[in-house]
């Protein structure tokens, strides 16, 4: 079998192979071998293809190593589902940086998605820190029923004035902190702020 096209280097590091009809029927062939298990076969569409694959992540990932990590899943994948490959759908080439594309759109909405999780919990948890509010007013009574007051709240109405009085985030930011239709997280704030003025003219 002739081997296959090898990649070269860019300016920028990225490996690239030069590219044509002839090019791209080679590695079309050489995927419907792999389908059948031809390693062979396969290590040429990994010549062919692993540095486009590797420059598409680093330009959606920014990140080497994870870049690197992606590509390497990605073309396991490719080895692993080489049988699904359509060439009436589009070209070898083509198929593979769908699935590349695929899998680093996920890995940064994965990444976001934790970021977030974190970032709500470190939000949520400034509902459990009154005491660290209280030191700051201490020996300031306004401050202390207010204090006193806003712990009487229930939590859905407490911790959205928390976050928007004592953080500081605005009420939308507050809705996606909470992972909370906007609508929802403006009628608590109301009906918390109307509770803590009860409490205040009260006075509790």
């Amino acid at each position: 079998m002739p081997s296959a096209q090898r990649p070269t280097d860019t300016e920028d590091g990225e490996q690239r192979v030069p590219q044509g009809h002839e090019h791209d029927a080679k590695v079309e062939e050489l995927l419907i071998r792999s389908a059948d298990g031809d390693q062979e076969a396969f290590a040429g569409v990994y010549d062919a293809l692993v540095g486009s694959v590797l420059g598409l992540t680093r330009r959606i990932l920014r990140d080497a190593a994870q870049a690197e990590e992606v590509t390497q899943d990605v073309m396991i994948e490719v080895w692993r589902t080489a049988d699904r490959y359509r060439s009436e759908r589009g070209t070898a080439r083509t198929w593979v940086l769908t699935l590349a594309h695929r899998r680093a759109v996920d890995r940064v909405r994965a990444a976001q998605a934790s970021a977030d999780r974190e970032r709500r919990a470190a939000m949520l948890s400034s509902a459990r820190s009154f005491d660290e509010v209280a030191e700051t007013v201490e020996g300031r009574d306004e401050y202390r029923r207010v204090y006193r007051c806003l712990g009487g709240l229930a939590p859905v109405h407490r911790v959205p004035l928390v976050l928007a009085y004592y953080e500081g985030l605005t009420c939308l930011e507050v809705a996606q902190s909470l992972s909370t239709p906007t609508g929802t997280v403006k009628s608590r704030m109301r009906a918390g702020l109307r509770r803590l003025r009860a409490c205040l003219e009260g006075g509790s």
